[in-house]
């Protein structure tokens, strides 16, 4: 499997092989080896596992068999007893709850699970989503005026109010008591806002096991300790099951790790999803030209064709329909908003590819190009795509984005993406003078500061990433997980990968490395853009094809033609065709032996 000697003629291609530092080779190779002894495994998923932290036989059978049983106690997480007596307190004396949530996948699966868990406990819960262009992000004091003045006195938030400093003070002024569950990183230098209860798993001192929860899954675990509190064996085999559905969406569409509950979420609410019984939920697939009963949904599904359509609704019109999308009990309508949450989606990519047509022109330019950090603004960009158009802005360059859209107030919204090597957040922390609010984490952040000071962040953004990045920290290296040469490929080691799944953040299909790998025809191109080649290595044959989408150009270059012999990095996947099915090979990465 992985060697050291195998990685020099790899690396100068930025292909980085795992196991092939020098310093810990010797190390993972004993790890790997104890763990295919001790948990009975093939010794390439051995290393794999292994690479992703998994250390025992326990460890390895939790993580190739994620079950309901596997889910942590919730009352493991800091606040959740006050959260849970101050809720049941409300239930019991029929006191109005407000939700207060917030416009995405996350924030609107959020509310829909807190709103269904306390109405199933018989309490009563209204909710309130922000209109992202009227409101913009985060908790807003007039919005808790109201709920006063209406009488509510107990006020959840869900996905948002972590860094609700002024919201809290107004919620307390209002003799409100607030509970806050998010999953965003708390303000070091400030603290955390006035609450009766927070839970979130990042909060310093909170012992919870799985720090990377999104904001459904901490609300979640806060209706698991509700409803498991009434009657713990119903909501455990009938109810619990079931919520996981939203969780899995919300969890994929949050792009937070597929490891420890998370995959739990994931791997159970996907079987959920098989069996789509609230007629939301059937519309959406629909709509998604999804078909459970045809075959097994994966966590690529749910990013590209659920969540996008539930995230249009917050982008470019109003989320709160995606509450009554999963709540209604009327089919027509279900009908009706999942065919208006298809509407938005292809307006918001329409929008997406306007804008970006501009922002690929404008990289071009030389304060752009020379910049290690990216912040790209422009007058008329609609609001609800910047996120999008950051991430593609950081796929294309390899370097942490920002891009901000004006609006006619003076108030300026920007949202941004990282790559491995640049903590955004912290970067935003440097400029914190500038903003009149911002948040995120890491890899992703949001804020609002006014126009004229748009100027200045860029300048001490490029600045700051300048003396953090080094130039190799802005190539986009292709990760490969392990050498398996194409003659050691068998139905039995895809059998195995399988059991890897689900696959997403955190824990990315594998790639794998064949060297001298010899094409045994000529390479057949379709439709001008992608490519298939026919492959042989190795003493045993091992034929396969490989298919390269958006591969075609490249491979031109390179002059390939029968014999050639080439190093290839790829995935391994399984055709199900019924005529010309069966394993074969996605290129990830090629370039020709010797070179």
């Amino acid at each position: 499997m992985s060697t050291p000697e195998a990685a020099p003629a790899l690396l100068n291609r930025r292909w980085i092989l795992s196991g092939s530092d020098p310093r810990t080779a010797a190390k993972r190779a004993r790890e790997a080896a104890d763990l295919a002894r001790e948990a009975g495994l093939p010794l390439l998923i051995a290393e794999l596992l292994a690479a992703r932290g998994i250390r025992n036989a326990a460890e390895a059978e939790r993580f190739l068999h994620p079950q309901f049983d596997h889910l942590l106690d919730p009352y493991s997480m800091l606040g959740m007893e006050h959260a849970v007596a101050r809720i049941q307190q409300a239930v019991a004396a029929h006191e109005t709850i407000l939700i207060y949530g917030d416009y995405d996948v996350d924030g609107t699966t959020a509310v829909v699970l807190l709103k269904t868990a306390i109405e199933m406990l018989g309490g009563q819960a209204r909710f309130h989503v922000p209109h992202r262009l009227r409101e913009g992000y985060g908790m807003q004091s007039d919005i808790l005026d109201s709920a006063a003045r209406d009488g509510v006195r107990l006020v959840i938030s869900v996905d948002t109010g972590i860094r609700a400093f002024a919201a809290a003070e107004a919620a307390e002024t209002q003799g409100l008591d607030l509970i806050v569950t998010d999953h965003h990183l708390p303000e070091a230098a400030v603290g955390l806002p006035k609450a009766l209860a927070i839970l979130n798993p990042n909060q310093a001192d909170c012992g919870y096991a799985c720090k990377h929860l999104c904001g459904a899954g901490v609300v979640f675990k806060l209706s698991q300790a509700l409803l498991e509190g009434q009657d713990r064996e119903r909501a455990r085999t009938k109810i619990l099951p079931s919520f996981l559905k939203m969780v899995a969406i919300a969890t994929v569409a949050d792009a937070v790790p597929l490891l420890g509950e998370n995959r739990v979420f994931v791997a159970v609410g996907l079987e959920q999803l098989q069996r789509p019984v609230h007629a939301g939920l059937r519309s959406l697939m629909e709509v998604a030209k999804l078909d459970p009963a045809r075959r097994k949904l994966h966590p690529v599904d749910v990013a590209f064709r659920i969540a996008p359509r539930i995230n249009a609704a917050g982008r470019m019109d109003v989320a709160s329909e995606v509450i009554e999308l999963f709540t209604t009990k009327d089919a027509k309508r279900a009908h009706e908003i999942a065919e208006k949450l298809d509407r938005l989606n292809q307006e918001r990519r329409d929008a997406e590819a306007r804008m970006l047509t501009e922002i690929v022109a404008r990289l071009e330019e030389e304060e752009f190009r020379d910049a290690r950090c990216i912040v790209m603004d422009g007058e008329g960009w609609h609001r609800g795509v910047i996120g999008i158009l950051a991430s593609r802005i950081v796929d294309r360059t390899g370097k942490p984005a920002i891009v901000v859209a004006y609006e006619e107030d003076g108030i300026a919204h920007g949202s941004g993406r990282s790559i491995p090597s640049f903590h955004l957040l912290n970067a935003l922390e440097s400029c914190r003078d500038l903003f009149t609010r911002f948040g995120g984490h890491a890899h992703a952040v949001g804020f609002s500061l006014p126009s004229e000071r748009v100027k200045e962040l860029r300048a001490r953004l490029i600045n700051y990433a300048g003396i953090l990045l080094k130039n190799e920290d802005l190539c986009s290296p292709l990760l490969c997980d392990a050498l398996l040469p194409l003659d050691r490929i068998t139905p039995a080691v895809f059998s195995w990968l399988k059991r890897l799944e689900p696959l997403g953040t955190g824990n990315v299909e594998p790639v794998f490395l064949a060297q001298n790998v010899r094409l045994t025809a000529a390479p057949r191109y379709m439709k001008e853009k992608h490519v298939r080649l026919q492959l042989a290595q190795g003493p045993r044959g091992g034929n396969l094809a490989a298919l390269g989408w958006s591969w075609a150009e490249r491979v031109q270059s390179m002059h390939l033609g029968e014999g050639s012999v080439v190093h290839l990095a790829y995935r391994l996947r399984e055709n199900e065709h019924p005529e010309y099915g069966g394993l074969e090979l996605e290129i990830a990465g090629i370039y020709p032996a010797g070179k």
